[in-house]
């Protein structure tokens, strides 16, 4: 295995002999985990209406889908911190390809449990189910974005994660348009309980999860890192890291928030009474956004020449539009160009700054909230599809923001902002029962709480106490 500890001043890894390190095999097998993980995440969204129909659930008992899993993501990640306190950081001692083969096994069981639960027509083992593939995910989280984000020079981490982001958000973009089709449609049959259809379905992810713990088990990933294990929480002493834990508790909270309502949000009479299999496409289209805008990211935060980066940032819009266009129709998608011209120019606005881009882009979101809250109807519809767009780069931009300047508590620091991930399971079932009383469109007064604090951090939160932190390391 390869051991790359040293770096040059600009924070690139280099080999023992002082030549520049070349990672781009292990990021590409990388990605591999990010689309899949995205990919399985987004059925959620699915599982939300289709186990409200099979149960006859109310909106707080539906969102308990989002708090199992997102649950089980504070529960590994503390299980996780606990241990790396007490004992050392578990990934200094097992490896980065160890970790992935047991998280990947863990999210394989998981899987499995769906065939028993359908077969009982319990929505209890359903959410047992689902919390188990969610601490599979917990140490995924974990293991990869640091590992993403150290494979290169940290002063563009926010480019690598936002490019595997982008291949994750690919997943999040087909799983809903595939999930859609599958769970309404084709494993629908009559007379049997909706919650059925979900049995082939994650049997089939089982087996890939089994599939790609092999692969990574025979594959060669190089060790990156200091190869140090250090006891007690190093973590916390970076006022930015803990600011930023709260932020992506409030970023990853306010996405899901968005993204669980908005088959149910579509359907509404008073904004545009669509059926779920209609929904499911606008579903797509907003994890699409996603996928748009990391992509763009990737672009805008790396160190490709100006004319390059030019092109591709006001390429990859146009081409998106055009795909999506082929993949979901033209009428589904015709009103999405102007968002696109806006995402375009607020990036432009950025000025290739993580931070600055990050609460340019919260305050669009914010706006966007707020006009779909006051207003009614396809304007309120297309400002909620819409925040997938601007919520894209927000996972990488505050998580590389928050891993910054912490040396080898980098693991550490993940473990913790991977266990702030716990904001996807409350804020929805809180927006939720907001929904009961006050109805679906007041609700996302959550989400716009959420993503006010994420722009905070874009803007200041992100650069307190960071000479402590580089003092430190």
């Amino acid at each position: 295995m390869i051991n790359a500890a040293a770096s040059n001043e600009g924070g690139t890894p280099m080999n023992n002999s002082g030549r520049v390190q070349s990672y781009r095999g292990p990021f590409a097998i990388m990605t591999t985990l990010f689309f899949m993980w995205g990919f399985m995440t987004a059925w959620n969204d699915i599982l939300i209406p289709r186990f409200k129909e099979a149960f006859t659930l109310n909106y707080f008992q539906a969102m308990l889908v989002q708090f199992a899993f997102f649950g089980a993501y504070f529960v590994g990640s503390l299980l996780y911190f606990t241990v790396s306190v007490t004992a050392g950081d578990p990934i200094a001692k097992l490896g980065y390809k160890n970790s992935l083969v047991m998280s990947l096994l863990v999210s394989a069981l998981g899987s499995a449990l769906f065939w028993p639960a359908a077969s009982a027509t319990s929505y209890p083992l359903f959410l047992v189910a689902l919390f188990v593939v969610g601490l599979g995910f917990a140490m995924l989280q974990i293991a990869a974005n640091p590992y993403v984000t150290i494979l290169g020079p940290e002063r563009t981490a926010s480019s690598r994660l936002n490019l595997a982001q982008g291949f994750n958000s690919v997943g999040t973009t087909l799983g809903p348009l595939i999930g859609g089709y599958l769970i309404f449609e084709y494993f629908n049959r009559a007379g049997a309980n909706g919650a059925d259809s979900v049995k082939v379905p994650y049997i089939v992810f089982s087996a890939v999860f089994l599939a790609l713990a092999a692969v990574f088990f025979f594959v060669r990933l190089p060790h990156v890192g200091e190869g140090k294990i250090e006891r007690g929480a190093g973590a916390l002493k970076f006022p930015h890291v803990v600011l930023g834990i709260i932020a992506i508790f409030m970023y990853v909270g306010g996405e899901v928030s968005v993204g669980s309502s908005i088959i149910n949000f579509l359907g509404q009479p008073s904004i545009a009474g669509l059926s779920p299999v209609e929904a499911s496409k606008y579903v797509s289209l907003f994890w699409g956004g996603m996928l748009i805008g990391r992509f763009m990211g990737a672009v805008e935060l790396s160190e490709m020449k100006s004319r390059n980066k030019q092109f591709l940032l006001a390429g990859i819009p146009v081409a998106a539009f055009i795909v999506l266009g082929f993949i979901s129709g033209w009428t589904t998608v015709e009103h999405y160009l102007p968002l696109l011209a806006a995402c375009w120019l607020l990036f432009r606005f950025g000025k290739a700054n993580a931070g600055r881009t990050l609460s340019i882009f919260m305050a669009a979101i914010v706006l966007l909230l707020l006009t779909a809250i006051i207003a009614g109807g396809r304007v309120a519809m297309w400002c909620v599809v819409g925040v997938g767009l601007f919520t894209s780069i927000g996972w990488s931009n505050t998580f590389s923001l928050a891993l910054e300047g912490t040396g080898i508590f980098k693991s550490q620091v993940s473990s913790l902002l991977v266990m702030a991930i716990l904001g996807g399971a409350l804020l929805p079932p809180l927006q939720g029962h907001i929904a009961d009383i006050g109805g679906l469109q007041i609700s996302y007064i959550v989400p716009l709480i959420a993503y006010s604090y994420v722009g905070f951090y874009g803007l200041k939160g992100h650069r307190i106490g960071r000479n402590k932190a580089e003092a430190a390391t």
